[in-house]
């Protein structure tokens, strides 16, 4: 299926987005290896071992649903 004029906006901005610059967080008691970062308006999920790796990039809506979901246990792998 083809993507509308506004996703593939929403796609180059994401790709232009320079994650140097993101304020990046960790879990607060330290454990895991995910780490989030924010930068003009959207979140970004990375592996903090491997930082060189693409992040994952949502806008504020996406994350919520990623949140909601995981408080939900969409993502529990037990």
């Amino acid at each position: 299926m083809a993507k509308s004029a506004t996703e593939h906006l929403v796609d180059d901005e994401r790709q232009r987005l320079d994650l140097a610059n993101a304020t990046w967080q960790s879990g607060s008691q330290g454990k895991g290896d995910v780490q989030i970062g924010f930068i003009e308006g959207y979140v970004a999920l990375r592996d903090r071992r491997t930082p060189d790796v693409p992040a994952l990039i949502f806008n504020p809506e996406e994350w919520r649903a990623f949140v909601d979901l995981a408080r939900e246990g969409e993502f529990d792998l037990t």
